[in-house]
Parts: structure tokens; C-alpha cells; sequence
């Protein structure tokens, strides 16, 4: 579950982050102040409109990675419009089961993915992603894909949105054995005492927890925990007790760097897919990427290590695309 938004991509001039406050590889939520920069991005002759967020970017790759119809479903709010629409294929033609929410009284959400190679700056508008209920979860066709689901996953963008679904989902995999997967996702969430506060609460229930390098320094700096050591980040939220009585695994991506994986206060280094620097077109959606081949691989079966492998090499083939795309079949076999 999470929010659906539809990215509009283009690359830009350094100048037009400056002029709205925007800092490369950080993801808000956009203001007043940022609205116009959506109108001026459409504009661009090097625009892309690509089905994009957290969540959905994750479970489309998972899917792709799986080559199996049906295998993923998702869940998310989105607008009775044509970029729903264009959202709806996109799924539909991965093999992504959708179970959407539709409102048909708000646009659906757009993220305004601002590129200067091979980084990217984030600005979202919610609208219809921010108007997931808990109910819609609960009706009986969807809470059944829940009770279903070996695997669980959300980014944490989706704590602004839905708090009661995650509490509700999350509960769901306790009770029948699934894995629940959290991502930490942006700096922005751990500083906002109320967002922080359920990642606190779901965490004794998290199997495995994601994020990157930056979002393991704000949780460290959130939690007055003095030190800029990655591996101990991931060490002590690796060991923050666990109320299934099992062992929390934490992976931490850091970009070019080896990727950081904690299992109960034990740490291992996996490499990612080094590429040339002329073959990076887009590093918007790598970690998400990351995240959908790992989940492809663990709901096989495959131990930490294959499945941060899978992660490595959709991710590697995501940043040779612009925004979230891949070619028609993965060259790897789960």
C-alpha cells in the first residue's frame, strides 16, 4: 500500500531548484510556494509522464523481476482521471493486481521529479494519494489480498496518508505469519514528531526495514544517538526489540557504496552493480528499484544475501532508464 502519483520527469538546470528551494536526492511534500513549479515542468520539451511512487515504483519492479501475472497487488488512492487512468494500464500491463480507491472528486497525485544527472529532487502533490482510507483495506475483496499476502510492504510516505491501514495491515501480517516490510524513506518523516511516532510504534512488528544513508543518519540524529556510523545505525535499529520474538533485518542502501545489512546486531556489506558514469540517466526510483528485487527474491525464498543481489541489478537497470522503466524482461533469474 501506499501513494500512487504520477511523476512528471524532466531534467532541469540547477537554477530551477535553487528558485524553489530544492535540494538534489531529497523527496518533500510540496507547499504553496512550489505549486507553480508543476505548471513549469509540463511546459518543458524533455517532460516524461511516468506511473511513479514509492510504493508503486517498488511493486512494479517486484513484478517485472517475477514474471508471473498477478504474483503482486497494490493498493493506493487515485483520481477518477486520465492520469489514474494512465496508472491503471501501467499496472495492468506489468501484471500488477491494483485494488484502488477512487475519489472521484480529486485530482490524482503528481510528484514533480526535477533531474540533474544523474540525481533528482522529489516534490510531491499528493491530493488523491492523501485521501486512502482504512475502510476501503477493510472491504472484504481487499482485505482478502491482505490475509493473503506472504509480504507486506509499504514505503513510509504512506505514514502521512493512512496511518490506520498501516496499524491494520501491519497487524494482519503479525497474525498470519507474513513478513511486513517498512521503508524509512525520506529525512523529512523521522523530524515530524507524529510521523516518527508510528514508525516507533509499528517498529516492534517490522521483519524488515529499508532505507538509505541519509534516512539512517536522521533516525540516529532523531533518537540522540551520538555517532555518523551507518553500520551501528543499522546495528541498534536491527536490535530494537522484536514483538514476534524473531530477528529484525535492516538494509541500508548508500548509493555507489556497498549496501549495509544488520540482522540481529550482525552486519554484512553487499556490493551494488557498479556502472560507468555515461551509462547513469536517472537515478529517480533506484532505491525503490532496490526494494522491488529484494522483495522479488525473498518471496522465493532466497536468503539476504540473493535477494540484495536481485536488489542490485534491478536497481542497476533503473538507472539506465529515465524515471522507473525497464525493458520488456529482466536478464536475471530468481
Amino acid at each position: 500500500m501506499g501513494n500512487p502519483l504520477l511523476d512528471i520527469s524532466s531534467e532541469v538546470e540547477p537554477a530551477m531548484l535553487e528558485k524553489y528551494g530544492l535540494k538534489l536526492n531529497d523527496a518533500i511534500l510540496a507547499e504553496e510556494k512550489h505549486q507553480p513549479l508543476f505548471e513549469e515542468l509540463v511546459k518543458l520539451p524533455s517532460v516524461q509522464f511516468i506511473a511513479g511512487g514509492a510504493t508503486q515504483n517498488s511493486i512494479r519492479v517486484a513484478q517485472w523481476m517475477l514474471q508471473t501475472p498477478g504474483a503482486t497487488a497494490y493498493m493506493g488512492c487515485i483520481g477518477d482521471d486520465a492520469n489514474g487512468a494512465k496508472m491503471k494500464e501501467a499496472c495492468a500491463k506489468d501484471g500488477v493486481t491494483t485494488a484502488y480507491l477512487v475519489d472521484s472528486s480529486t485530482p490524482t497525485g503528481c510528484c514533480a521529479v526535477l533531474v540533474n544527472t544523474p540525481e533528482r529532487s522529489l516534490c510531491t502533490n499528493l491530493n488523491a494519494a492523501n485521501n486512502f482510507k482504512v475502510e476501503h483495506l477493510k472491504k472484504p475483496e481487499n482485505w482478502a489480498i491482505c490475509e493473503a499476502a506472504k509480504i507486506i510492504y509499504s514505503a513510509g510516505f504512506f505514514i502521512t496518508v493512512s496511518p490506520d491501514s498501516m496499524r491494520a495491515a501491519c497487524a494482519e501480517a503479525a497474525k498470519h505469519g507474513g513478513t511486513y516490510c517498512l521503508n524509512l524513506s525520506a529525512p523529512f518523516l523521522m523530524m515530524v514528531p507524529p510521523f516518527k511516532a508510528l514508525f516507533v510504534e509499528l517498529m516492534p512488528n517490522v521483519d524488515i526495514l529499508f532505507g538509505n544513508e541519509t534516512e539512517a543518519q536522521t533516525w540516529a540524529d532523531s533518537e540522540g544517538w551520538d555517532t555518523k556510523d551507518v553500520a551501528f545505525i543499522a546495528t541498534r535499529l536491527s536490535l530494537i526489540p522484536s514483538a514476534k520474538g524473531g530477528k529484525r533485518t535492516v538494509v541500508i542502501t548508500q548509493g555507489a557504496d556497498p549496501t549495509v545489512v544488520a540482522i540481529n546486531g550482525m552486519i554484512k556489506e553487499y556490493p551494488i552493480l557498479a556502472l560507468p558514469k555515461e551509462k547513469l540517466i536517472d537515478t529517480n526510483g533506484a532505491g525503490d528499484a532496490f526494494v522491488g528485487g529484494f522483495l522479488a527474491g525473498l518471496s522465493k525464498g532466497l536468503d539476504v544475501e540473493a535477494c540484495c543481489k536481485a536488489g542490485a541489478y534491478s536497481a542497476s537497470v533503473i538507472v539506465q532508464n529515465s524515471g522507473c522503466t525497464y525493458p520488456d524482461k529482466p536478464e536475471y533469474s530468481l
